[in-house]
């Protein structure tokens, strides 16, 4: 019967999660050789290759399926430890490695991992994606959890809702004068220059339709950073689809004007493992609570 000893697949992660087996053996205070010759076992027994030697390093689809269970045991072992009355800090600094989305990022994704780095021995690692993609990190095996746009759970999964982010169309004031001084007619929006985020960014397109403007008429700028997406419009660079963290002061103080139309909201989802691990239940907990208490509720 096959067997895999967590301290070699510890090792695979390890390295995954450093980039190279001189850093993983930095980390596990051990020598490179030893790391190289770690993973050269574990991959004689299953019979796979499990790493891209490639910088930094990359498991392949075995490869992957060994740091899914490292990480998992490792969730197992804290648990464990806590379960015997032994201090949680003692155990090892577990990665926990999330997948998101930028505007969630940019907004209020950070602080419930904060309070949690305060209670628990963890670090972080985050994925940035767009939220119809993240899903695809939790099929890969690549995160334990992901806020994404898909409502069906990932296999091996569980899903909640978070809620919607709720963006609005504006402007400034200096760019409505010169682009729309008429409004925002279609006409004026078909020649107007629009900010995507990059070019799978469709909430600009999808506002346009509703409008009945051909969405390939307008120039677009890209500007593939959530901030700096808020930024360039705040600037006049183009209008665009902003959440409400992002909008909502400038547009009280005038600094950006509203295009009008219904706003468009994205739905959020939390998916995580389907498994029983007191740790992934509290980053759940934090991460569900803060979604469910600043996002707009989602439309039925």
């Amino acid at each position: 019967m096959m067997r895999i000893p967590f301290e070699l697949a510890e090792t695979v992660a390890v390295v995954v999660d450093e980039g190279s087996l001189d850093a993983a053996a930095r980390r596990l205070h051990i020598t490179p050789s030893a790391v190289s010759q770690r993973i050269k076992t574990l991959e004689e027994q299953i019979g796979r290759v499990l790493l891209v030697r490639s910088k930094p390093a990359r498991p392949t689809e075995a490869g992957a399926a060994i740091v899914r269970l490292a990480r998992q045991a490792a969730l197992l072992e804290h648990d464990a430890i806590a379960a015997l009355g032994a201090d949680p800090a003692e155990a090892a600094r577990i990665t926990v490695p999330l997948a998101v989305n930028a505007d969630s990022l940019a907004t209020w994704f950070l602080p419930p991992l904060a309070r949690l780095s305060q209670q628990h021995p963890l670090v972080f690692e985050l994925h940035r994606d767009d939220q119809d993609f993240t899903a695809g990190l939790l099929e890969a095996g690549t995160v334990m959890g992901a806020v994404t746009s898909r409502a069906t759970p990932v296999a091996g999964c569980r899903v909640s809702p978070l809620g919607a982010m709720r963006y609005e169309a504006v402007a400034t004031p200096a760019f409505i004068a010169r682009w729309m001084p008429g409004g925002p007619s279609s006409r004026a929006l078909s020649a107007a220059p629009l900010v995507d985020f990059d070019r799978r960014d469709d909430l600009q397109t999808q506002w346009l339709r509703a409008r009945d403007v051909d969405p390939a008429a307008p120039p677009r700028h890209y500007v593939p950073a959530s901030g700096d997406f808020a930024t360039a419009i705040k600037l006049g660079l183009g209008w665009g689809l902003l959440p409400g963290f992002q909008a909502a002061e400038a547009l009280a103080e005038g600094a950006l004007v509203g295009l009008g139309g219904p706003p468009i909201d994205v739905p959020l989802y939390w998916q995580q493992w389907n498994l029983r691990s007191a740790l992934l239940e509290a980053i759940a907990a934090e991460i569900i609570g803060e979604g469910r208490r600043v996002l707009a509720p989602a439309s039925t």
